[in-house]
């Protein structure tokens, strides 16, 4: 008999034999899947990974990326391989992709948009966005798939990531492994679909004027070079080194937040610096004119940020019980927490339900329930479904 409504997650250690084909196992715990979601480590050969998944359900619509660390019940790690199935007559789902994302991204986001399915009997809808993180200023996606869907669906997801890098990510639609490319899957379903975001980073000193920026480079602070800016504020610049991997790192705990008329700021991940100009480089817009402070976060404030994000999908729910959870998680939370504690964050959100739990950390998250800004960074998302 076929299960109504199901998720069921599969880990495995990407060292040990087929790895992709041992995770898809697990995950395919019932009848009728509807989606595969796959979450790979940038250490592994995804197209094998992918080949492996495949050959378990050739046939099943699939989307997936790589990451900064994945995420599973038993918990974060890396080098591995989560994959998440969802099924049942409860479930519609379609899927699309979009190569070349870098020349249009707004475009990209309004293609994969439509592939939103919108049976009458399926009234709860999700658009889920695999992307490319590198590919310029994501806010563009999102305002493209808020373009064609409106403010009735809410936007969720995250970007790929490269375990800091910074190099190339990598997406996955079926059997194809891409870059420069925008992933999606459409989810129609007749129970509800609950989204929580929260950050827990808070300001720091005094704010800064942007005084020269375009989309989501950060030239000039205060009429200065951006980079002498931020690290005068953090009282470094004589300190620090000229190095883009010492900086890209640093900066993942210190990063910029977007002054907002309602609710929390919004946070920028500094993804690198140019030495030569003093221009910082963000994964999303900073606008020229506005008002950015440093933040800073700490496990507290991070760990009580889990709960609320955790608590705010839950009552998305109007009651239901979730069958899974999708988590999306800056890769900075988890520098903040430190490897002796990203663990306590996943025991937590299973902790609240004791459903499934599947995602990865990420080079930015998507999270959009209402307004047109979707866009995050530093940020925890959660997608209970119900």
């Amino acid at each position: 008999m076929t299960t109504p409504r199901w998720f069921a997650v599969g880990s495995a250690n990407g060292f040990e034999p087929e790895p992709g084909a041992r995770a898809a196992d697990a995950a395919l715990a019932h009848d009728d899947p509807k989606l595969l979601i796959v979450f790979c480590s940038n250490l592994l050969d995804l197209e094998a990974v992918v080949a492996q998944i495949r050959r378990r359900a050739p046939d099943v619509p699939l989307v997936g990326c790589t990451t900064a660390g994945e995420i599973a019940l038993r918990g974060p790690s890396d080098a591995s391989v989560v994959v998440a199935a969802l099924g049942g007559d409860g479930f519609t789902v379609e899927t699309a992709v979009t190569t070349g994302a870098s020349h249009d991204l707004r475009s990209a986001g309004a293609s994969v948009a439509r592939c939103l399915p919108t049976p009458s009997d399926r009234t709860h809808r999700a658009l889920l966005l695999l992307t490319d993180g590198l590919a310029g200023d994501q806010q563009e996606v999102v305002r493209g798939a808020y373009g064609v869907l409106g403010a009735a669906t809410p936007l969720v997801g995250g970007c790929a990531g490269d375990d800091l890098k910074m190099v190339s990510t990598f997406q996955v639609h079926n059997d194809r492994v891409l870059t420069d490319a925008v992933v999606a899957a459409g989810i129609a379903s007749d129970a509800p679909l609950g989204i929580g975001v929260r950050h827990g980073w808070r300001r720091v000193g005094e704010p800064m004027l942007v005084t020269r920026s375009s989309g989501n480079f950060v030239f000039e602070l205060d009429d200065r070079p951006a980079l002498d800016a931020y690290l005068d504020h953090l009282g470094i610049r004589d300190s620090a080194p000229r190095d883009s991997e010492w900086f890209t790192r640093f900066a993942l705990t210190h990063p910029l937040g977007l002054g907002r008329h309602a609710g929390e700021e919004q946070v920028r991940f500094i993804g690198g610096a140019n030495f030569d100009d003093g221009s910082l480089s963000c994964i999303a817009d900073v606008p020229q004119g506005g008002l950015v402070w440093i933040m800073a976060g700490d496990a507290e404030s991070v760990l009580t940020a889990t709960d609320a994000a955790c608590s705010d999908s839950l009552t998305a729910l109007d009651g239901h019980e979730p069958i899974g959870m999708l988590v999306f998680d800056c890769i900075a939370r988890r520098g903040v927490l430190g490897e002796a504690r990203i663990g306590h964050e996943i025991e937590r959100l299973a902790s609240k339900t004791g459903a499934p739990v599947a995602g990865f950390y990420t080079y930015g998250e998507i999270a959009r329930t209402r307004g047109i800004h979707g866009f995050h960074n530093q940020t925890l998302v959660v997608l209970s479904i119900g």
